[in-house]
């Protein structure tokens, strides 16, 4: 089985992918005039808008659904791989892609409000919606739906439940079936409650689980902080093949730290705009611009605190495609959270492999709390909002969330890699065809905001069709005021 997977990942994962996604990401980087520096300060001022209406979820909720989503066992076991088998290197290119991605992660998500839908007080959205409405093809935004419902229902929830799984078996000795049971009861209780039970559980547990992570990965950094120069000089001169040790290996360096980079900042998979799609904003660009900065806080804070804490403190091994190790730091260790618990452990000792478990448990827990979530709204968008069949998928997802966690994690992180591969494929070229709507949309908030107003979003004086929820709205306000 092992085998086949491993071919499928290779057509999926070929470097015509690696190719349009960079260039997709640049491409609206360059139209955008680079909103990700320029908006910077902005995203920060409606990231911060905490008031949630009774119809949908703050911008702010949403922006930490998506973090729940991005921040999860790619920041921890997704880093060390992208160092095990790229070299130091793979760091700038997933700095690189976090930079791009910015822009990218500003399209889809702005895309997900313009097209968003109303149910009961909920909204739903997402590439399914857009790439069925935006483009006119419905069979396109189907296409999208199934691949992601089967995806995120059964081939990624895997590796969370496989991380938490391994993380506790180093630090308590725990049986992996024990803690799989476990995880299961969890996430059932959640996902059996809905999206603003997911909502509120994200609003909790994500900024302890973040911040509590970055302040361990500061320590180690300053209790090292000779070291740090020549850790940044290492990742700079692997990315381009100037360190003779990972010279031969800068194709590798640029494959890992892209996948790596995509893997967890989800940038161009299309996840995101499910949850940029649940807020209630007065504007899409508002909700694209929150979510650009969760790409940010993903990868250039939270992944980059992992890459420093391993690097810093030489807790990794470089594998040699032709076969044995470039380098050999840490003997037999398997790629993956391993790395970080010995980078934990090795300044404070016996902290370490506990620590780095009870982060793998919290930033595996909500990533795939969001996963179910995403495939539910997808199974919704094929199916219906028919609660029988949203049940059944549930139970789905907590069947392959038991399976993951009992099998090889080189075996769950290939499956996996195949299903962010699919709808990576199927929604980056859905976004550069939905180009127009979303630049005339930036363009029409930033006019309004150089006017000195809050934005309010109006599609049918931009052009843009079968934005129906936001036609309706409007035509609601303008019955209110002539009414007055």
């Amino acid at each position: 089985m092992e085998k086949v997977v491993e071919l499928i990942n290779s057509i999926v994962w070929s470097n015509a992918l690696v190719i349009l996604i960079m260039a997709v990401g640049l491409f609206f980087s360059f139209k955008t005039k680079f909103l990700q520096i320029r908006h910077l300060k902005e995203m920060v001022k409606v990231m911060l808008d905490r008031n949630a209406s009774k119809t949908g979820v703050s911008s702010y909720q949403a922006l930490l659904m998506s973090i729940a989503g991005r921040v999860g066992i790619g920041n921890i076991a997704g880093v060390a791989t992208a160092i095990g088998l790229g070299g130091p290197g793979a760091i700038f290119w997933m700095w690189l892609m976090a930079f791009i991605g910015m822009a990218t992660s500003f399209v889809e998500s702005t895309l997900g409000q313009i097209y968003k839908e109303k149910k009961g007080d909920e909204f739903r959205g997402g590439p399914a919606y857009y790439l069925s409405k935006g483009l006119g093809k419905k069979w396109y935004g189907s296409l999208f739906a199934i691949t992601i419902a089967f995806a995120y229902g059964v081939l990624l929830t895997g590796v969370q439940s496989n991380g938490i799984t391994a993380s506790f078996s180093t630090a308590f000795n725990i049986e992996p079936i024990i803690t799989t049971v476990f995880i299961c009861i969890l996430v059932g209780i959640v996902i059996f409650g809905g999206v603003k039970r997911f909502a509120k559980f994200s609003e909790i547990v994500v900024p302890f689980m973040a911040l509590a992570y970055i302040l361990v990965a500061l320590l180690i950094v300053v209790m090292n902080i000779d070291k740090l120069p020549s850790i940044v000089a290492l990742i700079f001169s692997s990315a381009f093949g100037v360190e003779e040790t990972f010279g031969g290996i800068i194709g590798a360096a640029i494959a890992w730290g892209v996948k790596r980079g995509i893997y967890s900042n989800e940038a161009g998979q299309g996840t995101a705009p499910h949850a940029a799609s649940s807020a209630d904003v007065t504007h899409p660009a508002k909700q694209g611009l929150v979510q650009a900065l969760g790409v940010f806080i993903d990868t250039i804070i939270v992944c980059s605190a992992t890459a420093f804490m391993i690097l810093i403190t030489g807790k990794y091994n470089v594998e040699n495609p032709n076969g044995g190790f470039l380098v050999n730091n840490i003997g037999d260790t398997e790629i993956g959270v391993g790395y970080t618990q010995l980078a934990v452990d090795s300044v404070f000792n016996g902290f370490g492999s506990i620590f780095v478990a009870i982060a793998v448990f919290f930033f595996a827990i909500t990533t795939l709390l969001f996963i179910a979530y995403v495939a539910e709204i997808n199974f919704v968008y094929i199916f219906g909002d028919n609660q029988i069949y949203k049940n059944i998928l549930r139970i789905i997802v907590i069947l392959s969330t038991f399976y993951g966690g009992i099998v090889s994690a080189n075996l769950i992180w290939a499956i996996a890699d195949i299903g962010v591969g699919l709808i990576t494929w199927i929604n980056v070229i859905g976004i550069f065809l939905l180009r127009k709507p979303v630049l005339n949309t930036l363009k029409d908030y930033e006019q309004q905001r150089a006017m000195g107003i809050d934005p309010v979003f109006n599609p049918i004086k931009l052009g843009i069709k079968n934005a129906t929820f936001w036609e309706e709205r409007n035509s609601q306000i303008e019955k209110e005021k002539r009414s007055l």
